[in-house]
């Protein structure tokens, strides 16, 4: 396959014109064949076929007729076939013809997106998604190269003209990945279905054999042929996400704090939801006295989906703010314990599973395996599924008891029936949580209004995977809604956190600081860091770009 700058869709334009073109010309020698035979007949008028051309060409650019009028009057057929002329040619050269040029005219006048690369180190990343963007996402902030190699030409311009880098090329052919550099690339990512990303791994092996390859599946059965193809790495984020739901789902009616990130050794990081009820519900963090009660360190929150780093001492906690605090264990349990409602502690349900895809299985399989009782709903009666009907209904809900279930997990692959479904399970329910999964990072705020009560964006889980694979920085817990990573930062090196203002500047906290082995977790203003220093930092993703753009 050769690469050239005179893509597919230029091609197309170029024979649709041809054709119309074709159809045009037959159309007037028809004409001229009839008008020549019909002067002859009705007005026994003797003209040359070329003088029948010169009239039906004047008519059909409406530019006159001269003297072939002259005998019409007396012949009704002439006048009526001059109509019918006259119609035909305004429709064929002034209504018709701009749809064909038109379009070429733009092809023509459009920027051909660029099918080669000359980046090294980089990650080349086969086809674009959601994913991907929240991969580029993760390079762009620890300013890695990559180049999106796109077989579409049409997607490969819009992404080009949006600023991205990308070469247009066939992912699956070694000659596309070889202008793309990849034989100098750092890893090669394959982002397409699981039958695709199967045939681009064998190609990028071997126009690339030195370099990483990884390969995202949906289907968990297929990561067997992937690496017999060749993949270094395959990643599922879909089981992943599941996992990560479940356990918020666990965890949100109990007591227990099981979906804690541990950074070190009796030293954590969490996401609690306020329940209704709650102890703090109602209150502002000053009037709730988290810190001094527990001694754990807030050092984020949400309020409706709108992350907040740090909090506002008059901030009020209601029933939907998750707060994100880092700790030691036992004094996570504790503010864990005013988090949940007295009323629904101890309450005994099922958490309604609805969609039983790769997510929603898996979610069902972590629920199952925690000793949590749980309801699958589905569309499709398939084994696994207890109840078949649609969660956007309310006769759904209702026939899954959602009145006394502990909560409702989402795992739905279309993100707008997410938010309906959202809306009907607060209107039937309002006391039952909901926790959603979205597909994409633009639908986490609109599941947020609607009312679930904690959301996370499977693109986000996957870019995060795929970068704590392809990168030797480390981002620990991808399945969070916050990012934490550890990094080095030479620009703080010798500076105290109070002197560099880190939190006003970047909006991140650092919660700990890895150094000469040791874990420090006692992080004041007058902290100065070192240059062999790991440090571990806590933000929203464009929050973590920030910082490694000014520190990193």
């Amino acid at each position: 396959m050769s690469i050239s700058g005179d893509g597919p869709g230029l091609s197309k334009a170029k024979r649709r014109l041809g054709r119309y073109l074709t159809g045009a010309g037959l159309l007037m020698l028809a004409f001229s064949i009839a008008y020549q035979w019909a002067a002859g007949f009705f007005a026994g008028e003797d003209i040359t076929f070329l003088q029948a051309v010169h009239v039906v060409v004047e008519t059909f650019t409406t530019t006159g007729y001269g003297e072939q009028t002259r005998f019409w009057v007396d012949h009704p057929p002439l006048l009526i076939l001059s109509i019918l002329m006259q119609l035909t040619g305004v429709t064929t050269v002034f209504l018709t013809l701009p749809l064909f040029l038109v379009p070429l005219v733009e092809d023509a006048l459009r920027t051909a997106p660029p099918t080669t690369s000359t980046h090294t180190d980089h990650v080349v990343i086969c086809t674009f998604t959601p994913r991907g963007d929240a991969l580029v996402d993760e390079l762009d902030s620890m300013d890695v190269p990559y180049v999106i190699l796109e077989a579409d030409r049409d997607r490969a311009e819009e992404l080009h003209g949006e600023g991205y880098e990308v070469v247009h090329g066939d992912p699956e052919a070694i000659e596309s990945l070889d202008a793309a550099n990849a034989a100098e690339a750092l890893a090669i990512v394959a982002d397409d279905d699981d039958e695709t990303n199967a045939s681009i791994i064998l190609a990028a092996k071997q126009a690339a054999p030195d370099a990483r390859v990884v390969s995202l599946i949906e289907d968990p059965e297929v990561a067997d042929y992937h690496r017999y193809a060749g993949a270094d790495r395959v990643v599922s984020p879909r089981r992943l996400l599941g996992e990560s739901l479940a356990s918020k789902a666990t965890t949100s009616i109990s007591s227990e704090l099981g979906d804690a990130i541990e950074i070190g050794e009796d030293f954590e990081v969490a996401e609690l939801l306020v329940q209704r009820g709650s102890p703090v519900e109602g209150r502002t963090i000053a009037e709730s006295g988290i810190g001094g009660v527990t001694g754990v360190n807030v050092i984020g929150a949400w309020f409706t989906g709108e992350f907040v780093s740090p909090p506002a001492p008059d901030a009020v906690i209601d029933e939907h703010t998750i707060l994100l605090v880092v700790g030691r264990e036992k004094q996570l349990e504790e503010l864990r314990a005013l988090t949940l409602s007295s009323a629904r502690r101890f309450r005994r349900g099922t958490v309604i599973v609805a969609g039983y895809g790769e997510v929603g299985s898996t979610a069902a399989e972590t629920l199952a395996s925690a000793g949590v009782p749980h309801l699958v709903v589905d569309k499709q009666d398939k084994p696994g599924v207890d109840l078949v009907g649609d969660i956007t209904e309310p006769q759904t809900l209702t026939e899954a008891n959602v009145s006394e279930a502990r909560g409702v997990l989402l795992a739905l692959d279309n993100d707008t029936t997410a938010v309906f479904a959202t809306l009907v399970s607060e209107r039937v329910s309002e006391e039952t949580e909901v926790i959603a999964r979205a597909n994409e990072t633009e639908s986490i705020a609109k599941l947020y209004r609607a009312g679930a009560d904690y959301v996370l964006a499977l693109s986000t889980v996957a870019g995060r995977m795929l970068a704590s694979t392809v990168l030797d920085e480390e981002v620990i817990a991808p399945q969070s809604q916050i990012e934490i990573v550890r990094t080095h930062a030479p620009g703080l090196v010798g500076r105290t956190l109070a002197g560099a203002d880190v939190r006003a500047r970047t909006n991140c906290t650092i919660i700990a600081v890895e150094r000469n082995g040791t874990l420090v977790t006692e992080i004041g203003p007058e902290f100065r860091v070192e240059a062999d220093d790991d440090l571990v930092v806590a933000g929203v993703d464009e929050d973590i770009y920030r910082f490694n753009e000014q520190f990193g």
